[in-house]
């Protein structure tokens, strides 16, 4: 992405988190990126491509942060912590931004950027499933990888008060953690 599209992209946040998706306009993001209508479509064709360009690098920017927690010299379950904080950060960030609109985007980022959230979404699950088969041995590491990741998803359906879900995580990865030891992976039945 070149330098002015990642202008252009930052101004489209300032403008969706404002006006909600729906209400902007590409006229309100040239005037926030400072260009004019007609530059601006030489970089994006419509405001749902700016809108994919933006979720790429919410999602881009999130999965760095969550890489950056695997390769932290912590312990495994401040790093599944870390991982997952990351995903939950970039929810919390819409709710705080844009209180009124958080709903509507999270809802258009769905619908608008299904490749986009399905490539972070499997990316995520190898770093989780990667992280918990080096520290649990024993545990069965994409299905535990899998129940981490919907329980995230649960903390972010239910955003009412954001900055109590870092801790609210913390204690959901902890109880997870020590369930790897107390259960671990049972043989499957072959077929």
């Amino acid at each position: 992405m070149s330098d002015r599209s990642a202008d252009i992209v930052e101004a489209a946040y300032v403008c969706f988190t404002r006006h909600g998706a729906r209400r902007t306009t590409m006229s309100d993001i040239a005037g926030q990126a400072g260009v004019s209508r007609p530059a601006l479509y030489q970089y994006f064709r419509s405001k749902e491509d700016v809108f994919r360009a933006l979720v790429e690098r919410l999602l881009a920017d999130a999965l760095a942060a969550s890489e950056a927690a695997a390769d932290a010299g912590t312990a495994p379950e401040e790093k599944l912590a870390g991982i997952l904080l990351a995903k939950l950060e970039l929810v919390m960030r819409i709710w705080r931004d844009s209180p009124a609109h958080a709903a509507e985007l999270l809802g258009v980022e769905t619908r608008l950027a299904p490749e986009a959230l399905g490539r972070y979404d499997e990316a995520m699950l190898a770093l989780l499933t990667r992280t918990v088969q080096e520290a649990y041995p024993g545990a069965d590491a994409r299905d535990a990888a899998e129940m981490l990741f919907a329980f995230t998803r649960g903390l972010e359906a239910g955003v009412a008060a954001p900055d109590a879900l870092p801790d609210r995580l913390r204690r959901g990865v902890a109880i997870f953690t020590a369930g790897f030891t107390i259960y671990p992976n049972e043989p499957k039945d072959q077929p």
